[in-house]
């Protein structure tokens, strides 16, 4: 079982960031959402860990 790293650990958070914006530049609020779903189950794959992932959507939801 994995632990979430909720510390700081993009070498460049800002380009990331920038990056996300950029993914969704030019579609509507529907294509938009869509796009980060997709984003969010490909990452959610590559994490593989139920645990880890349970971890973030709690602290997601807040």
């Amino acid at each position: 079982m994995g632990k979430l790293i909720t510390e700081p650990n993009l070498a460049d958070g800002d380009a990331t960031y920038a990056a996300l914006v950029k993914m969704t530049e030019g579609l509507d609020d529907a294509a938009a959402q869509k796009a980060m779903a997709k984003l969010v189950l490909l990452l959610a794959n590559h994490v593989g860990d139920q645990d880890v992932l349970n971890e973030a959507m709690k602290i997601a939801r807040g």
